[in-house]
């Protein structure tokens, strides 16, 4: 394809630190923090969207959602082990690698590719729910990245786009205070500049035929050491969109 949305300094960046996604201690211990806050959110929407039984073991059977910019398969798992059909593509080769290694030894079945969200949509895919969680800000080309997504969501489906506002707040506490001060992440995990806000993510929805149905932010509470819904967008945020059904 001639266009891509591959940065190759963000997949050097992430296929450095591949080893370390499944350590909750380790360079991805913000994401394990969040994973309860996101999971929530996920198991939220399908159950009332889709209708579906939330007291059921594998409420999620005959789903199939779509995680990308995957990773280790943080939030792929679980959603395997509530019954969904999961594809999880990242276009890091050692992070698809540890996802796959781990799944099998987890005894899940998850279908992981090392491609793209645009070269999966130009095969025609679709899925009941994509996951875009933590990748617009690290991607390239963010127009085509935000259209593909949006067209591998089939009628009626959902995706969720999860990322960090562009506020001055933001740069001195999810880049410095982060990165620097409390050393949650390896400095220059995130540029500042690439980050989006969300009228931006709203406005790149609304162009691909996507209706945004609700919108969250996520805020770290420290006495709890845990991450929780806000009505509070100023740093981390999740809008959630759907494609109409007709």
């Amino acid at each position: 394809m001639s266009q891509t949305t591959i940065n190759d300094a963000e997949i050097a960046k992430f296929t450095a630190m591949a080893e370390e996604w499944w350590d909750p201690k380790g360079k991805f211990k913000p994401l394990h923090k969040l994973n309860p806050a996101r999971l929530s959110y996920i198991r939220e929407h399908l159950l009332t969207h889709f209708v579906l039984d939330g007291t059921a073991m594998r409420p999620f059977e005959g789903l199939r959602i779509l995680d990308v910019g995957c990773g280790g398969g943080l939030l792929c798992e679980p959603l395997a082990r509530l019954g969904a059909a999961v594809t999880g593509i990242d276009a890091a080769e050692r992070n698809i690698a540890i996802a796959t290694i781990h799944a099998e030894q987890s005894g899940l079945s998850i279908d992981y590719r090392v491609t793209t969200s645009e070269a999966l949509a130009a095969e025609g895919q679709t899925f009941d729910m994509v996951l875009n969680m933590e990748v617009v800000e690290h991607v390239d080309n963010v127009p085509l990245y935000m259209k593909s997504c949006a067209d591998l969501v089939k009628r009626g489906g959902l995706m969720l786009t999860a990322t960090i506002n562009r506020t001055l707040r933001a740069r001195a506490l999810a880049v410095f205070a982060a990165e620097r001060v409390l050393r949650w992440l390896p400095v220059g995990t995130h540029d500042w500049n690439k980050f989006l806000t969300p009228d931006e993510i709203k406005t790149l929805l609304a162009r691909n035929g996507l209706v945004v149905t609700e919108e969250t932010g996520v805020v770290y509470h420290p006495l709890g050491d845990e991450w929780r819904q806000s009505p509070d967008m100023g740093i981390n945020y999740m809008i959630m969109s759907r494609r109409p059904a007709v």
